[in-house]
């Protein structure tokens, strides 16, 4: 994982772009990615063995965060993994 308080100069200026990166990394470094040549999206969907659950709690933070953005009560709390 990366913090990204620290770092200013970020490309991605969209909401939740950190934990979209760290999500695209993790899947990116799977087996299931990088052998058996699936996309990230079938290797989510299929539940394959060799993803960590790392991986998978990324995509509940990330959903979460996404989820924020619709929340009308944001603006008192501020948005979630940004």
């Amino acid at each position: 994982m990366k913090y990204y308080e620290e770092v200013q100069d970020q490309d991605d200026k969209r909401p939740c772009a950190g934990l979209r990166a760290d999500l695209k990394a993790c899947l990116l470094a799977t087996d299931c990615v990088r052998l058996h040549r699936k996309t990230p999206r079938e290797c989510l969907l299929t539940n394959d063995p060799s993803i960590p659950q790392e991986c998978y709690a990324l995509r509940t933070t990330f959903f979460e965060c996404k989820r924020s953005l619709l929340d009308t009560r944001q603006r008192f709390r501020g948005r979630k993994g940004y």
